[in-house]
């Protein structure tokens, strides 16, 4: 598999990326990220980029993340909101965990929100289901669909046990 190569294969893998657990609010419409590939104060920033940074992109499709490598002194995130307004965060020092843990509390949605948007995401009622708990209980009861065989018998020509029988 062509996607199973290179460094740390599994960051590409669905199970990872959905493994994610940062959800930015809806405010956040870009999240930048600025550190050095050198340096021991940059290493928690480092290993933040190479293993979260990829599920931040798949669980928020709608947030521009961006990396910048080797422009600044100390490492820092950027938020920029769509009301103009920016964010700045220190990450100097700290590991990737703790990073994380911070950006969570303070760009990330609430663990209520969360629970709320998966309800209404299960939820999504489509006029096409049918059955039990849904608007329509059986497909008779959509247009231009064949009444119930219990009510109306099917044609002749539509039933298999018909068609086998003429055959012969």
């Amino acid at each position: 598999m062509p996607f199973m190569k290179g460094k740390a294969p599994i960051r590409r893998t669905l199970q990872y990326l959905n493994a994610g657990q940062l959800m930015l609010k809806d405010k956040v419409k870009i999240f930048s990220v600025n550190y050095n590939t050198y340096g021991e104060h940059h290493e928690g920033a480092r290993d933040f980029v190479f293993w979260n940074i990829p599920q931040i992109q798949y669980k928020n499709p709608k947030v521009q993340v961006v990396t910048f490598k080797n422009m600044t002194p100390s490492p820092f995130i950027r938020c920029y909101f769509e009301s103009g307004k920016q964010m700045l965060i220190d990450i100097d020092s700290k590991n990737r965990q703790e990073i994380l843990q911070h950006l969570t509390t303070v760009v990330g949605k609430s663990d209520e929100t969360l629970k709320a948007e998966a309800k209404l995401a299960e939820k999504q009622d489509n006029p096409a289901n049918f059955g039990i708990g849904c608007m329509k209980h059986c497909i008779c009861e959509v247009p231009g669909q064949l009444p119930c065989p219990g009510v109306v018998p099917v044609p002749k020509h539509m039933r298999g046990k018909f068609k086998y029988q003429m055959k012969e």
